[in-house]
């Protein structure tokens, strides 16, 4: 429901009742993901989608009948090949919709909007709500933010609060929704508990420092993985919009104090392509410094070598060094601006998601890996026993 945040924030600030139709699950081909949601107000307006259009009639009643008796439904929906080719299913596939009502005295109406207020506004946030499990916990949410602060809960079960918080707050951290089992043990409560996150998560930064050709071709990469791209140069006649216009930001100055007054988080990748020692070095004293994700600086083997041994004299220390992505990149043999930013692109990816970046033609590693953190797909997360 969180990728309609801002009408349905709207609906819940003018009053009106309505409920929210939300993809839990997909089984072979489906055009929407886990998180995909269609809602229906009681005057029968209807915004979003769940499928393609055609199960949307069909749900559209499940949330008439939803807001009229006031129960959260689970429903499973299954594809003909005529109507899989209908709305380019080619497969075939299965979804899985969660129906929630969110009526004025309902007692998740304050949540949900809680959840969809911060949607609304760009903020971040997870919305947990109950998929399946006992009758006393349909219905519930709870809601918890990055500094672990959360609204809700799960009707007097304070360990199981905890203990989806603590799911909700890793998928938060990943920018990921999907489902979380909870076992008969874990739940607290004595049955097994299925539930949705949802995480709501501005786009992860990336600052490009150095406006030059290779940052113009890395702007374009950066956006290409849904990331909000800032280039920063302390010389205005290179850092201009006209230069790079893909970007979301042009900054005007040193880098270092650019950085020094921005906002960086887990999820932030700092790119230094200037290799200018009077640029390089202040700069990467702080970015190893802060809790960022990634930190590269292009230049040549002994360009690395010399700047390692400034970044030494400033008090830079191993440990602090040995976090520097440098020479920046995998090595695939990149000449051009476009594959160089390719390479970056690759190890930022290898990086987050716990990639060796060696070949997997021949290798016996998994080609998809659990761990990581960053922007990832939607889907069955994990269970807790």
């Amino acid at each position: 429901m969180l990728d309609i945040a801002e009408e349905l924030h709207r609906w819940a600030a003018e009053g009106r009742d309505f409920a929210v139709a939300t993809v839990v699950a997909v089984g072979g081909s489906a055009p929407r993901q886990p998180g995909a949601a269609l809602a229906v107000d009681a005057d029968g307006t209807a915004v979003g989608s769940v499928s393609g259009g055609c199960v949307e009639g069909a749900v559209y009643e499940l949330c008439a009948q939803a807001l009229r008796d006031g129960e959260p439904v689970l429903e499973r929906f299954g594809y003909s090949d005529d109507d899989a080719f209908a709305v380019g299913l080619t497969c075939g596939g299965v979804i899985d919709i969660l129906v929630t009502p969110v009526r004025a005295g309902d007692p998740v109406r304050p949540v949900l909007t809680a959840a969809l207020d911060t949607a609304a506004r760009g903020g971040a946030a997870a919305l947990a709500r109950v998929v399946s499990g006992p009758a006393d916990l349909r219905g519930r949410a709870l809601v918890v933010r990055p500094d672990g602060t959360t609204q809700g809960g799960f009707g007097g079960h304070p360990e199981l609060d905890r203990t989806v918080a603590a799911e909700a707050a890793a998928l938060l951290d990943a920018g990921r929704t999907g489902t979380v089992e909870i076992g008969a043990e874990g739940s607290r409560c004595g049955a097994p508990l299925t539930l949705l996150v949802e995480s709501s998560v501005p786009p992860p930064r990336m600052i490009v420092f150095g406006a030059i050709d290779f940052a113009a071709a890395l702007v374009r990469v950066g956006k290409f993985l849904g990331h909000h791209v800032t280039v920063c140069d302390a010389r205005p006649v290179f850092a201009t919009r006209a230069r790079f216009p893909e970007a979301d930001e042009v900054v005007v100055e040193w880098p270092h104090r650019y950085l020094e007054r921005t906002e960086v988080d887990g999820r932030t990748v700092l790119c230094v392509l200037t290799h200018d020692a009077k640029f390089d070095v202040p700069l990467l004293r702080l970015a190893l410094r802060l809790p960022v994700a990634y930190v590269g600086a292009m230049g040549s083997r002994r360009t690395h070598l010399d700047r390692a041994a400034r970044l030494r004299e400033v008090g830079v220390s191993e440990l602090e060094l040995a976090r520097l992505r440098s020479p920046i990149g995998l090595d695939l043999g990149a000449r051009t601006p476009e594959e160089t930013a390719l390479s970056i692109a690759a190890e930022i990816v290898a990086d987050r998601r716990g990639g060796s970046g060696t070949p997997l033609t021949g290798a016996h590693t998994p080609i998809h890996h659990d761990g990581g953190s960053g922007p990832g797909p939607a889907g069955r997360i994990g269970s807790v026993a």
